[in-house]
């Protein structure tokens, strides 16, 4: 299927490794001209690199900037003026118990996860607006909507996430630009990898999968990690002209693990 995405500008925060760098390898597959940002000139450069090994010709920007913070999305907006497509991917997680999550963890989540996407579309969603088209789109995460009691703070800004979303998507009536958020489930990034490793040492790594998702994500229907291409190809979709009815929407991509019609 064409997408239609031929020259559209995509700006994909943290696209240096796994879910962003899929996001971006499946929106270059499909012509768009994408903007690679990650914290270092190396991890860009290197997920330049992957990328192209895939799509020889993908036709692929490097942005070197931190934008989890303020400074680092004015830095980006400086050097990317406007685009036709943001995808706010950027956000971390980390596993903490509650009467342990200091204030300053949940400021830093907060800073991260909700205000990076939050300037970003205050810039980029406005010029869309001005124009007539585009996309935003949330990555958030099935915490989003069944918070783990493990990572209050991370599922508090996923929650946040889909409200911004939403909101966002009021401004866009009678225009074609949309405003979604896509909640992945538990996938098989790097991080998650380690993660799982720590949680189940001495075990292999699919060991280790198939007892996380058995006692931890137990409601999964799919009963295992999802590929991060799999996500990527999800929200290049949600992206092009071909969603176009798509709008204002979280679109559950966890595998089932949410036991819930709406």
């Amino acid at each position: 299927m064409n997408l239609d995405l031929k020259n559209k500008v995509a700006l994909v925060t943290a696209a240096s490794g796994g879910i962003g760098q899929e996001i971006a390898r499946s929106l270059a597959a499909e012509g768009a001209k994408v903007v690679i940002n990650g914290r270092t000139s190396a991890s860009v450069e290197k997920a330049i690199a992957e990328i192209r090994s895939q799509v020889p010709d993908a036709d692929l920007v490097p942005s070197v900037a931190d934008n989890g913070t303020a400074e680092g999305c004015a830095t980006t907006i400086r050097e990317l003026p406007a685009v036709d497509i943001l995808v706010n991917n950027l956000g971390i997680y980390e596993a903490v118990g509650f009467f342990d999550e200091t204030d300053e963890a949940w400021q830093k989540l907060i800073e991260i996860n909700i205000m990076s996407g939050v300037r970003l579309a205050r810039h980029y969603l406005a010029g869309m607006l001005e124009r007539g088209h585009g996309r935003v789109v949330f990555i958030s995460s099935e915490s989003g909507v069944s918070p783990a009691p493990e990572m209050a703070h991370y599922s508090a800004t996923k929650t946040m996430q889909l409200g911004i979303s939403r909101s966002l998507s009021e401004l866009t009536k009678g225009t074609q630009v949309t405003v979604n958020s896509v909640l992945p489930g538990p996938t098989r990034t790097e991080s998650v990898e380690k993660f799982m490793q720590n949680v189940f040492p001495g075990l292999s790594l699919e060991e280790a999968e198939q007892k996380f998702m058995a006692e931890n994500r137990p409601t999964s229907l799919i009963a295992r990690l999802i590929n991060p291409r799999e996500i990527g190809d999800i929200v290049t979709f949600i992206c092009s002209p071909r969603a176009a009815v798509i709008n204002g929407s979280c679109i559950r991509a966890e595998g089932g693990l949410v036991r819930s019609v709406f």
